[in-house]
């Protein structure tokens, strides 16, 4: 995004081809939102058999199309298909167009041809079905994008919450938690505040990983050994961290309201508060990719798909939350040449 304030170039996919997502691309033409720099990508096809099945006229248009377009248009980066699609039927056929999907999205923001990606949701299970090896949008990003670690963040407007470990299960968590990569998440997530969301002090707030956050080592040395050393050379390096703080008391309102992020150990320590106070209006984003990634909260909703059930505003929030994103990082940007230049 250039320094004049042009509108970000938003790149969406559309996911899960059974699922919510071809709806959910349908239904932002039904709003009052202007498309005009919104792609998606998607099987044109598969957008108009879906537009069909729920009863809307659907107007697409090329992903090179200018801005003569008409503003309920949705442009298209196609990715065809490899099966036909049946709303709400899994299958393997069309696992591959999923990962061809993901990894264009990827590209074509890592050329700068895009400003932004936001995810449709993906169902993981069929994917690895088909024999492919995928851990989650997260870790498939990263990994696309150079190996760096990537940090997955949920943002409603009450919360924000960002995870040490991301898709392990629970038995793995506790030797995935190492001061490297703790040290390593704090750091990642204190830069993008700064970066991308225009905080010039983050204040972090650490959960421990144990009940009450360890109780001074009598449940569990994780806090004593790996988490307390670490939060304290990261204060003397200038991080303004708060924690470690036992889980089931740290998301109070009084704590709430000197925090713009808790970092929690493991995906189910923090997310379940964040959605009770904020699901279909929270955002995921991925912290440390030199791209800006957003994503819908919520998964496939096979049962949804078709029917003209699906709610489109968790996508309309990974959307605005894009190009705020893609706004404060500009900004920033502006003014660290100023200073450069000054």
């Amino acid at each position: 995004m250039n320094s004049n304030q042009v509108p970000a170039r938003i790149l969406v996919s559309s996911g899960e081809p059974a699922g919510i997502g071809p709806d959910l691309i349908i239904g932002l033409s039904q709003q009052k939102t202007d498309l005009r720099n919104l792609t998606v990508l998607c099987d044109p096809d598969l957008l108009h058999q879906r537009a069909k099945q729920l009863g809307v006229a659907v107007e697409l248009c090329a992903s090179s199309a200018t801005d003569d377009a008409s503003q309920h248009a949705i442009k298209v980066l196609p990715v065809k298909l490899k099966h036909t699609v049946k709303p709400g039927q899994l299958d393997i056929q069309n696992a591959q167009y999923l990962i061809e999907m993901l990894s264009l999205g990827i590209d074509e923001c890592l050329a700068e041809n895009y400003d932004a990606l936001v995810t449709g949701p993906l169902q993981k299970s069929v994917i690895n079905d088909a024999g492919i090896s995928f851990t989650g949008h997260t870790e498939f990003l990263a990994e696309r994008c150079g190996g760096m670690l990537p940090v997955m963040l949920l943002c409603c407007p009450q919360l924000r919450v960002a995870l040490v470990t991301t898709h392990l299960p629970l038995r793995q968590v506790a030797d995935a938690i190492t001061a490297e990569r703790l040290s390593e998440t704090l750091r990642i997530i204190h830069q993008d505040m700064q970066y991308r969301y225009n905080i010039a002090q983050p204040r972090l707030t650490v959960c421990g990983l144990n009940p009450h956050a360890g109780e001074g080592g009598h449940l569990g040395l994780e806090e004593q050994i790996i988490m307390i050393p670490v939060i304290d050379d990261l204060r003397q390096a200038g991080l303004h961290i708060t924690g470690p703080l036992p889980a089931d008391t740290a998301f109070r309102d009084e704590i709430r309201e000197q925090t713009d992020v808790f970092v929690c150990m493991y995906h189910d320590q923090g997310l379940p508060v964040l959605k009770t106070l904020g699901f279909g209006e929270a955002v995921n984003v991925t912290l440390g990719l030199p791209i800006i990634r957003t994503s819908v909260d919520h998964g496939t909703a096979l049962s949804l798909a078709g029917t003209g059930k699906a709610n489109c505003e968790s996508l309309l929030a990974a959307i605005d939350m894009a190009k705020t994103l893609c706004r404060n990082q500009s900004q920033f940007q502006q003014q660290l040449t100023s200073k450069v230049n000054g």
